[in-house]
């Protein structure tokens, strides 16, 4: 709540939902600009004197507009990180319900492969914005390039990094499970250089939901959000990229080929922190849209986030007409919110 003027207060700062109540008396002003989190809004009304009518009708225009919301339900309160999460979605859904939403995504199992800075980065956003379960796969070491961005501690290095990725899970969200024996609903799949084409053909013939994430020496490429027999997939962007560059496959196989006579000299370091932290942020982001039961901006699309400016520059994708992931049975529709 802030004033706008003598008989005018603003309330919100988001264009999506702010308001302005005009049309006030200075006391009125004084009144809505005393509210905050946590005001008994009908109490507030009560004790309004004569003006007891006219402050209702504001706080029903209020809830109108979506910018009040009853207490919550015993149970039903979200605390600690995920909290933000709520207050944030109490805002953008239509029920006004951000409590609910969030609180569901306890319920998720995500997948992360790859737990240098951004996978680890990726886990840690998860963890914080309420998702249940995190399946981790990385046994490499944790190494000092690790430890950009925070992702991990020095403590850890030469830890395996799922061991160390778990100890940094649960201090952050210490009510997260990890590795249980539980399926995923998606997988986020953090490699360097290139995507592994054996890795995706086995998430679409398991009909699993996955979001590819590529690190280079200077860039990271997010995406595509794959929903198997729904949305462009990996293969799909390999073809169209060799009916540009005829050697891509080759190049691609030298990329992702095991073995030292791969005919490759592969890179070995880190992850640059700054392009680590705005790479992962948009991956969980986009892994909390299908989480929560809607579709992510990035099905079809790739995000190339690169130095210095690290500002996205996207690119959109179509089904390849000599791919057959279209013709795939597509996963059920999504429940939830």
């Amino acid at each position: 709540m802030l004033t706008r003027g003598a008989d005018e207060v603003q309330v919100g700062l988001d264009p999506r939902w702010a308001v302005r109540v005009d049309g006030l008396d200075p006391d009125e002003v004084r009144l809505w600009c005393g509210v905050g989190p946590g005001t008994d809004l009908d109490a507030l009304a009560r004790g309004a004197g004569a003006r007891a009518a006219r402050v209702r009708q504001t706080v029903a225009d209020l809830a109108a507009a979506g910018l009040t919301r009853p207490d919550p339900e015993p149970g039903t309160t979200v605390h600690g990180p995920a909290s933000a999460d709520a207050d944030a979605w109490s805002l953008l859904t239509a029920d006004g319900d951000g409590e609910r939403q969030v609180l569901a995504r306890s319920r998720a199992v995500v997948g992360v492969v790859g737990l240098g800075a951004t996978g680890m980065a990726v886990a840690t956003h998860l963890a914080t914005a309420g998702v249940g379960t995190l399946l981790l796969d990385d046994d490499s070491p944790v190494g000092s390039v690790d430890v950009a961005g925070g992702a991990h501690r020095w403590a850890d290095v030469g830890v395996p990094r799922a061991t160390a990725a778990r100890r940094v899970l649960q201090d952050a969200a210490p009510g997260v499970r990890v590795d249980v024996d539980a399926a995923p609903d998606v997988v986020v799949v953090v490699e360097h250089d290139a995507a592994d084409p054996a890795r995706a053909t086995l998430l679409m013939a398991h009909g699993l939901a996955h979001l590819s994430v590529v690190v280079r020496a200077a860039d990271t490429t997010v995406g595509p959000f794959v929903r198997p027999g729904v949305d462009p997939c990996l293969h799909c962007l390999d073809l169209h990229r060799a009916d540009v560059d005829a050697a891509w496959p080759t190049v691609l196989a030298r990329l992702t080929a095991g073995g030292p006579d791969t005919g490759a000299v592969r890179r070995r370091g880190g992850e640059v922190g700054v392009v680590a932290g705005a790479s992962a942020a948009l991956a969980a982001a986009q892994v909390l849209v299908h989480v929560d039961g809607s579709v992510p901006s990035l099905t079809g699309a790739t995000v190339q986030i690169a130095l210095p400016d690290v500002v996205g520059r996207v690119r959109d994708w179509s089904a390849h007409p000599d791919c057959g992931c279209s013709r795939l049975p597509g996963p059920p529709a999504p429940s939830g919110p």
